[in-house]
């Protein structure tokens, strides 16, 4: 009996397929033989007790512009695969939450999921970091504007982010002096009345915000820095960083691999840990990229690591 894989994600008529992972994962899939199935978190239902996906037939090809053909939809059991990769891109919304619910029945009738849908629910991309304090910069989180104000008077330069975003927005960096300053906390916490995160700024973001991948545990010997662009604090390649792969640091790898076995005992088998310097500022677990990224510089598979994994673990 073939293999199966059901990819939830963003809509695939969308992506660059030069830059996307879940588009690498698929296109590994089909070259492995797998069956390969797409749908989105909203074709996603409980039906008497079972979960369905609404889903299609997929195939993929690696043509910019033509790179996949559907098959009509139709209602399959999340029992019918032998895997399923949710890569939804945040918001992590209510409805983010509602999916991991249901896919969370679906591990426990059998079929792996990945990422942990339990783990994506309690591994917040920035809070998470907080579980490995040795390695991240002075941090708070809090909703309470004095309490902000005082931690970027004592740091005296600070980062301030919300919990939920991705991309690189709503971030600032701000001084104890930035009259501002204010009006960015009240905008973040929504006046007081939810949680964001304050953190050092670190000088070494000038050298890029390095997306390290750690893949079944196994720290990827390569990272993609991203570097702002001029007059920038942001890497992300959303708000114009440029990537640049590049060998991992021996103080990086052995970080990443002092976090990695925690990823693992969570059933997070595909997680992007971005560093500066060699501070931890976020773990990524929903839909971590910088995958294809490396593997075209560099002439490696690392989504056959991942599947080469899945395959032992479903056998």
């Amino acid at each position: 009996m073939s293999l199966s894989l059901l990819m939830i994600m963003d809509p695939i008529e969308s992506i660059n397929i030069k830059k996307d992972t879940s588009f690498g994962f698929l296109m590994e899939a089909q070259r492995r033989g797998w069956d390969i199935y797409y749908c989105l978190p909203k074709d996603l239902s409980l039906d008497e007790n079972q979960v369905v996906a609404h889903c299609a037939a997929l195939e993929v090809f690696n043509e910019v512009g033509a790179h996949f053909r559907l098959k009509s939809k139709r209602y399959m059991k999340a029992s019918d695969f032998s895997t399923i990769f949710m890569r939804k891109d945040p918001p992590f919304d209510m409805n983010y939450i509602y999916s991991t619910y249901l896919l969370e029945l679906a591990l426990e009738s059998g079929t792996l999921v990945v990422n942990n849908p339990r783990s994506l629910r309690d591994c917040n991309e920035k809070l998470f970091t907080a579980w490995f304090p040795q390695f991240t910069p002075k941090t708070l989180v809090s909703a309470n504007k004095s309490q902000i104000k005082n931690f970027v008077k004592h740091q005296k330069d600070v980062i301030l982010k919300p919990l939920d975003g991705m991309g690189g927005a709503s971030i600032f960096r701000v001084k104890a002096t930035d009259p501002n300053i204010s009006v960015i906390i009240e905008t973040l916490t929504q006046h007081g009345n939810q949680l964001a995160m304050a953190q050092t700024f670190i000088p070494e973001i000038k050298q890029g915000d390095k997306r390290i991948l750690i893949v079944n545990g196994e720290v990827i010997p390569y990272t993609l820095a991203r570097i702002p662009s001029s007059g920038e604090t942001r890497g992300n390649l959303a708000a114009g960083g440029t990537g640049v792969p590049m060998p991992i640091t021996e103080s990086e790898k052995n970080i990443a691999e002092q976090i990695a076995p925690e990823l693992m005992k969570r059933g997070l088998y595909f997680v992007g840990l971005d560093m500066i310097g060699n501070y931890v500022t976020e773990i990524n677990v929903t839909s971590p990229t910088c995958m294809r990224e490396l593997e075209n510089e560099y002439g490696i598979n690392i989504a056959a690591k991942l599947f080469d994994g899945i395959e032992n673990n479903i056998s």
